[in-house]
C-alpha cells in the first residue's frame, strides 16, 4: 500500500527505534511515545512505521506552520500515495458571541481561505475512497464536519448510458452545492458548453466533463484543471460529492426542519415563561428566517448550529469529525504532543463556553451546543492506536504509554550535538544580541529571537530593520499561507534573523539558524517553562555552531532543569560519536517550494499552466469584459513568468 521513497536508508540507531515501535504497536496496546530529539529524523521514523504497518495514518499537529512542514515532508517521502493537508480554512475567524455585561452582540466574522477549503475536501474524498492515506492536520480535525454517510448518500452517482434529463443533472449540481459560472470557472463551479456540462471539482485538481445524447450520459471523461484541460475518457463510473459539508439527502431534509421547528416552539415556551420577551423575539425571528434559507437553497450561514438536526443525532452525541471519515482504523500520531494535547483538552470547554450564552440570550436554540469538537475523553475513546511524538512528551503521555512503550531516540545521524547554552544578564539585551547577529552575518548564519509578545516582536523587528539587518517577524496574525513562505525566504536568506513569540519552537527544520537569543529567559511561565526552553533551544541542534543565549538576571527553576537536560542529551551524543568516530556534520536540507505561497487572488487554473499565450488571451478577455482587477492580476502573473525566463 504505501512505497517509502527517501534518498538514505535508516541509521542503525533509527532501525532499532522503528523495530521497537513496531513491535510494540503489534501488541495492540494503546499508546506508544516516541521521545525523540530535534534533527534525530522523526518525520523520517514516522514514514517507516506507516510503510510497516500498512496502515492509513493520522498526523496531528499543534499549529498550521509545523503542519505544512510536515505535510511537504510526507508528500516527498510518500510520491505514490495520497498525502493530504487539513487545517481550519480560516485566514481570519471571530466566532459569534454575547457579552451581556456591556449588552454586545459580536456577529461571526471569518475569511475563508477557499485553497485551504479545498484542500479539506480532497483529505475527505480521499479518505473515504483509499486506504493509502496520509492526513496532516492541525487540532481543527476533531471539530463537527457533518455525517460521512450523508456526505457519501448525497454524492451523484455518473456514468455512461444512465438515463436523466440534462435539467435534472443541473438540479442536482446545484443540490449538491455546485453553482453555474459561464464567465469565470472556479473549484466549485460549472458551465454548459453545447451538449456538454463542465464541472470544476471542489477539490481544485480535475474538470469532470458530462456529454449527453438526448435524455442520457453519452461520454463522461476527465482532465487536470487548466485553461486547455487534456480530457481522458472515463469508461466506469464516477463519484460527485457535495461541494459542502453538512448537505442532507432531500427525502431527511423536510423532517429535520421539522424537528427544528419543533425545537423553537418548545425554547419560546421557556423564554416567555421566564418573561425573556426580547428574547424570544429574537430567536424566532433569526431561526425562521434561516429555516427558510435552508428550505429555498439548502443552506444558510451558520447552518453547522442546526447540525444535530440534520444528522439525526441525540443530544449530547459525539459530532461526526475527520476521524469517523476513516475506512479503516488509522495510526494516530500526535505531534509536538506537549503542545498538541492541551489544545485537544481545551476546545470542547471553550467552544461550549461561549454557546451557553449564546443560548441564554436568545441568539441560538440550545441544539447549537452539539455543533462542536470532540471532548478529550471522546477523541480517546475513538481512537485505536496513538504515538505521542515529542522531545518533551509531558506526564499525561509517558504515564499512558508506561515506560514500557516509551521509545527515545537521541541520536542524530548526523552527529550534531546540542547547542552551547549561555546566560547573560538584560542590560542592554537588545544591543548585545544586535553585535551576536552581526558575527552571525558575516558567517552567512541565520539567527531566531525569541520574544514574549506580539508587540515586542514586531518592534524588535522594525528595529533591527533599521539597523540595516534583514528581518521579519512571525506570529499569529501572520496568514497560515504565508507561514512558510517566510521560513523558506529566512533560509534562503532574504532574512538574517525571525523574530516571533512560540510559532519558532516545535518542530521547525531550518538548518542554517545557528543562534537562538532569548529575551527576558527569567519570566517564568508558559513561554519559558522547562518544555518550551528546551523546545527553543532545540531550534539550533541542526547547525555544528549551535549557540543559545538566555538573557536573564535570575536562574529559574525551568533555565535550570532544561539547561540540564540539553547538557545531559548533549553527552550522549559525544559519547556516540567518539565510540563510532562520527565527525558532527551540518543538515543538508534542499530548500523547497512552498505551492501555496506565490499564489494571489487569482482563478486557481492560471497558477497551474506557464502558457503567456493562453495568459494573455484570458487577460485581453477580463479586460473586455471591464474586469480589470482581474486582467491587472493575470498580467502580473504573465511578469513573473517572463522575469523567471530571463533569470
Amino acid at each position: 500500500m504505501f512505497r517509502l521513497k527517501a534518498p538514505f536508508k535508516p541509521t542503525p540507531a533509527q532501525k532499532e527505534a522503528i523495530e521497537k515501535l513496531v513491535k510494540n504497536l503489534k501488541t495492540g496496546q494503546k499508546h506508544h511515545v516516541l521521545l525523540g530529539v530535534t534533527g534525530c529524523g522523526k518525520t523520517f521514523l514516522m514514514a517507516n512505521l506507516i510503510e510497516r504497518m500498512k496502515r492509513p495514518a493520522l498526523v496531528i499537529s499543534p499549529n498550521k506552520t509545523l503542519c505544512a512542514q510536515t505535510y511537504q515532508e510526507f508528500k516527498e517521502f510518500f510520491p505514490e500515495n495520497a498525502v493530504n493537508f487539513f487545517v481550519s480554512y480560516y485566514d481570519y475567524y471571530q466566532p459569534e458571541a454575547y457579552i451581556p455585561q456591556t449588552d454586545t452582540y459580536i456577529e461571526k466574522d471569518a475569511k475563508i481561505n477557499e485553497e485551504i477549503d479545498r484542500l479539506r475536501h480532497a483529505a475527505v474524498q480521499d479518505v473515504l475512497t483509499r486506504d493509502d492515506v496520509i492526513v496532516v492536520a492541525s487540532v481543527s480535525c476533531i471539530y463537527n464536519i457533518g455525517s460521512p454517510k450523508d456526505y457519501q448518500k448525497v454524492s451523484l452517482e455518473i456514468k455512461r448510458g444512465k438515463k436523466i434529463k440534462r435539467k435534472d443533472f443541473l438540479e442536482h449540481l446545484i443540490a449538491l452545492g455546485y453553482q453555474r459560472n459561464d464567465y469565470e470557472f472556479l473549484p466549485a463551479t460549472f458551465r454548459i458548453r453545447g451538449n456538454a456540462v463542465e464541472i470544476f471539482l471542489v477539490t481544485g485538481k480535475e474538470i469532470l466533463r458530462v456529454e449527453f445524447f438526448g435524455e442520457e450520459i453519452e461520454k463522461i471523461s476527465i482532465a487536470e484543471a487548466s485553461l486547455n484541460p487534456k480530457y481522458k475518457i472515463l469508461n466506469t463510473k464516477y463519484l460527485l460529492y457535495p461541494a459542502h459539508f453538512w448537505v442532507t439527502p432531500q427525502e431527511r431534509l423536510k423532517i429535520a426542519l421539522e424537528n427544528i421547528k419543533l425545537e423553537l416552539q418548545e425554547r419560546l415556551k421557556e423564554l416567555k415563561k421566564k418573561k425573556k420577551f426580547l428574547e424570544a423575539q429574537r430567536l424566532e425571528q433569526r431561526t425562521n428566517y434561516d429555516l427558510e434559507m435552508i428550505e429555498e437553497t439548502g443552506y444558510c450561514h451558520g447552518i453547522e448550529n442546526y447540525s444535530r438536526h440534520l444528522e439525526f443525532r441525540k443530544p449530547g452525541e459525539p459530532p461526526f469529525t475527520l476521524l469517523d471519515y476513516f475506512q479503516k482504523d488509522p495510526l494516530i500520531f500526535i505531534d509536538e504532543s506537549h503542545l498538541t494535547i492541551p489544545q485537544l483538552r481545551a476546545m470542547a470547554h471553550q467552544d461550549r463556553s461561549r454557546k451557553e450564552t449564546l443560548i441564554e440570550y436568545g441568539f441560538r436554540l440550545p441544539s447549537c451546543i452539539d455543533n462542536r469538537p470532540l471532548t478529550f475523553e471522546e477523541f480517546d475513546k475513538k481512537v485505536k492506536q496513538i504515538i505521542y511524538v515529542s522531545a518533551t512528551p509531558d506526564e499525561y503521555e509517558k504515564r499512558k504509554a508506561t515506560k514500557k512503550f516509551i521509545v527515545e531516540e537521541l541520536i542524530r545521524p548526523t552527529g550534531l550535538l546540542e547547542p552551547s547554552v549561555e546566560i547573560r544578564p538584560t542590560k542592554n539585551q537588545v544591543r548585545d544580541l544586535i553585535e551576536e547577529i552581526k558575527k552571525r552575518r558575516e558567517k552567512r548564519q541565520r539567527t531566531l529571537v525569541l520574544t514574549l509578545t506580539k508587540r515586542l516582536a514586531e518592534a524588535l523587528a522594525d528595529y533591527l530593520q533599521k539597523e540595516e539587518i534583514p528581518c521579519q517577524w512571525l506570529h499569529g496574525e501572520v496568514k497560515t499561507l504565508e507561514r512558510p513562505q517566510i521560513l523558506k525566504e529566512l533560509r534562503e536568506g532574504k532574512y538574517d534573523v525571525l523574530v516571533g513569540i512560540n510559532l519558532l519552537r516545535e518542530g521547525l527544520d531550518l538548518p542554517e539558524v545557528a543562534l537562538i537569543g532569548i529575551l527576558d529567559a527569567d519570566k517564568e511561565g508558559f513561554l519559558r517553562s522547562e518544555t518550551t526552553l528546551i523546545q527553543i533551544m532545540g531550534r539550533a541542534a541542526r547547525h555544528p555552531e549551535g549557540h543559545v543565549i538566555l538573557y536573564a538576571d535570575k536562574i529559574t527553576k525551568s533555565m535550570k532543569r532544561a539547561i540540564e537536560e540539553v547538557k545531559r542529551r548533549r553527552k550522549i551524543q559525544m559519547e556516540y560519536n567518539k565510540k563510532y568516530n562520527i565527525y558532527p556534520k551540518p543538515v543538508v536540507k534542499p530548500i523547497r517550494e512552498w505551492p501555496f505561497a506565490s499564489k494571489k487572488e487569482v482563478a486557481l487554473e492560471f497558477w497551474m499552466i506557464k502558457d503567456i499565450k493562453l495568459l494573455e488571451k484570458e487577460m485581453k478577455e477580463a479586460a473586455k469584459n471591464l474586469d480589470f482587477e482581474r486582467a491587472a492580476q493575470i498580467r502580473d502573473l504573465i511578469r513573473e513568468i517572463e522575469k523567471k525566463k530571463i533569470n
